[in-house]
């Protein structure tokens, strides 16, 4: 059973999607955020390949915040290795503060244009 909350959220993400798509030259960096954790992929739509991950697994001493700032440099920090600097930004229907933005600065801090 959804709420409200999910369904808007899922409306959102649907509407952000039509735009934003992931090429082999500019990937798409999707990001999932739960109650306890936070995710973020770095994904090719067109071949429907994920060409980096990282997750807030195991950092569950230090704050929200700084977890979502070191999850942003842990995927900066992959893809750089996989040989991507550019990424769409896909926030998956999430408001752009918090969390989100703190990890949308650390990867901009580790080197991903956007």
């Amino acid at each position: 059973m959804t709420t409200k909350k999910v369904e808007r959220r899922i409306k959102i993400k649907f509407r952000i999607r039509k735009s934003v798509n992931g090429t082999a030259e500019r990937p798409r960096m999707s990001v999932f955020r739960s109650n306890k954790q936070i995710y973020a992929q770095i994904i090719n739509d067109l071949t429907g390949t994920t060409l980096a991950s990282a997750s807030s697994l195991g950092m569950e001493t230090m704050p929200k915040k700084e977890q979502a700032a070191k999850v942003g440099e842990m995927i900066a920090k992959k893809a750089l290795e996989a040989g991507v600097n550019q990424v769409v930004f896909d926030r998956n229907g999430y408001l752009y503060h918090g969390r989100v933005k703190e990890l949308a600065d650390g990867a901009r801090k580790g080197g991903l244009n956007f």
